[in-house]
């Protein structure tokens, strides 16, 4: 029979219970409740606990982070000196590393957590968790190797622990971590690894499809981010069509081990992921319509699971299609809607700061981008500058320098843009991908044909052409036709003109590319007179007029609006703009 002295706390312990299970929750009862246990000096399990779960209800329920680091701090230092204790002990140690890491005190976070590996090496659930926990406070430090190196750890526990679901879910965590590093290398032996465990896979085929889905996400950014547009198609159909299968079954993933009890994402964000991938790969083979739509489903999808919880990678999804949409306006020739997307944009940065930091130089980009089409070429040099001094990331900064080169052609800046030839060489590219390779010897043949160097540019453009051919550059290839076509007509090779705008011209309004339709009706409109043909001479004259029509009364809008003034910002809080401006409503959706 408990003594009195058990029987207070036991009761109180009761009561708080009531007080938190109650509707609607009587929290401030709750902790009054927990709080006077310690009044009946319980013994130390029934202290260290008591402290967790105030931490806890602290956390989740008030604003008093300091009072529920202290209990939480109480909690991990009493349970490590309790044996088989080890429910109080590592969830103590994972709340508490996770609060210091939430306050950038990511020294002690690590610390918890490298005693709480070690003393967790006979418990598989936990061992795991905090081995997974760990690897990401390194890789939020941008310490990849270490953070690799710990999922490489994890990887041979959860094999010699007949863990094999979370063996595969390490091996394709620490392949995320590698494509991160741009360690395009290092990445496909991992992903090779991966793939054959999950073919091989015995085991619940709803989790051979869920991990399946994670591998397939991986090797579509894989290739993504090499710029291989055309040979990630197989892959990103697999995707598409294991997401649906994953979606149509009420399955749970976790398997019966107590060390495969873990989760990449839930299935409805990875809907999301899917749906994401797919726009980004739309945007880059240049099928616009295409990503708008994907776009707008994803969105929606996105404000529905925001209702039911709001997590923060939601945000991060819907600023990347924000990201990718504006892109596709910009080509479409939709400058306006491009500007209320980056309106949109900058809100979400402004409610999330954390976005901001790591989405800083993506937008600098696309407000760049934005200014250029607006013929702004002072803003736009000060945003792809301001890229170039705000991120690391090979790819953006090889994307940022090509763009600052056609704005240094434009403006006849010969003299910057001879300063910026070595990054931009397609011979010796600081970046791997195929795209921005192809890109680059657009932008060497642009500059041979401002200079009159026809030969030259003609050679640098067919290899531009013979790139994007292989790998589905949609917009590079009208690009590098309507150029062709036009250098063609200024040596007066009509023929050979027309049959590089004429395909030029399809594809354009394939994708579609307004400027790329604006500039081949010009071509073709010089081309018809030449050959003497009144009627097909008209039609391109009144093409190109409703194209020049259309763009002009979108620049005039979009200069129009106090948004515009976003090209200004380039470092510190953004502008001022009307939180109720009706060109911004809705844009989100």
């Amino acid at each position: 029979m408990a003594s009195s002295q058990d029987a207070w706390y036991l009761s109180l312990l009761g009561l708080a219970e009531y007080f938190r299970t109650s509707s609607p929750p009587m929290i401030k009862m709750c902790i009054r409740c927990l709080q006077a246990v310690f009044n009946f000096k319980p013994p130390p399990r029934v202290e260290a606990r008591t402290h967790l779960q105030l931490g806890n209800i602290l956390l989740t329920h008030t604003k008093n982070v300091d009072l529920a680091k202290t209990h939480l701090e109480q909690a991990w230092l009493l349970s490590q000196m309790i044996n088989s204790f080890d429910d109080v002990k590592f969830e103590a140690a994972s709340v508490l590393a996770e609060l210091y890491e939430q306050q950038k005190q990511l020294a002690p976070s690590k610390h918890i957590l490298r005693r709480a590996v070690e003393l967790s090496q006979h418990n598989v659930y936990w061992h795991c968790r905090l081995i997974f926990q760990l690897a990401q406070v390194h890789a939020s430090e941008k310490d990849y190797q270490l953070a690799s190196s710990l999922l490489g750890v994890g990887v041979d526990y959860a094999h010699i622990s007949s863990a094999s679901y979370t063996r595969v879910l390490f091996l394709l965590s620490k392949a995320m971590l590698l494509l991160i590093d741009k360690k395009l290398q290092e990445v496909q032996p991992v992903l090779n690894q991966a793939g054959h465990l999950i073919e091989t896979w015995t085991g619940s085929v709803y989790q051979k499809e869920y991990l399946k889905v994670f591998f397939l996400v991986l090797q579509v950014c894989h290739y993504l981010m090499a710029g291989q547009v055309k040979s990630v198609k197989p892959c990103l159909k697999q995707l598409q069509q294991s997401i649906q299968t994953i979606m149509a079954t009420d399955e749970v993933v976790t398997g019966p081990s107590a060390g495969d009890m873990f989760l990449w994402m839930p299935k409805e964000h990875l809907y999301v992921l899917v749906y994401l991938v797919t726009v980004m790969h739309s945007m880059q083979a240049g099928y616009m319509e295409k990503a708008q739509k994907y776009t707008d489903k994803a969105l929606i999808q996105i404000e529905k699971l925001k209702i039911v919880d709001n997590k923060p990678i939601l945000s991060v999804f819907q600023l990347m299609l924000l990201e990718h949409i504006i892109m596709c306006r910009l080509v479409m020739g939709n400058k306006t809607q491009a500007l209320q997307e980056i309106t949109s944009a900058t809100t979400l940065c402004r409610q999330h700061p954390q976005l901001l930091e790591r989405h800083g130089p993506q937008l600098h980009t696309l407000l760049g981008l934005y200014a250029m089409s607006m013929n702004c070429m002072e803003a736009a040099e000060a945003q792809f500058s301001a890229v170039l001094a705000t991120s690391s990331e090979r790819e953006l900064w090889t994307f940022a320098n090509l763009n600052l080169a056609i704005v240094y052609l434009r403006a006849k800046r010969e003299r910057e843009f001879t300063a910026l030839l070595d990054r931009i060489n397609p011979e010796n590219l600081p970046s791997q991908s195929h795209s921005l390779r192809a890109a680059a010897y657009y932008v060497q043949g642009l500059q041979a044909f401002f200079q009159g160097r026809y030969n030259e540019a003609k050679r640098y453009l067919r290899e531009t052409l013979k790139m994007a051919n292989s790998e589905d550059l949609n917009r590079l290839t009208s690009c590098s036709l309507v150029l062709l076509g036009h250098i063609f007509l200024s040596l007066g090779n009509s023929r050979e003109s027309m049959n590089m705008v004429t395909p030029a011209m399809q594809l354009a309004s394939k994708i579609p590319d307004v400027h790329v339709q604006l500039w081949a009706s010009a071509i073709l409109k010089d081309l018809y007179r030449l050959c003497g043909d009144p009627n097909r001479e008209n039609e391109a004259f009144q093409r190109h007029l409703n194209f020049s029509q259309m763009l002009l009364k979108d620049h005039f809008q979009a200069s129009q609006m106090q948004e515009h003034n976003l090209i200004q910002w380039t470092t510190g809080p953004f502008p001022s703009l009307p939180s109720d401006s009706p060109s911004t409503s809705g844009a989100l959706l």
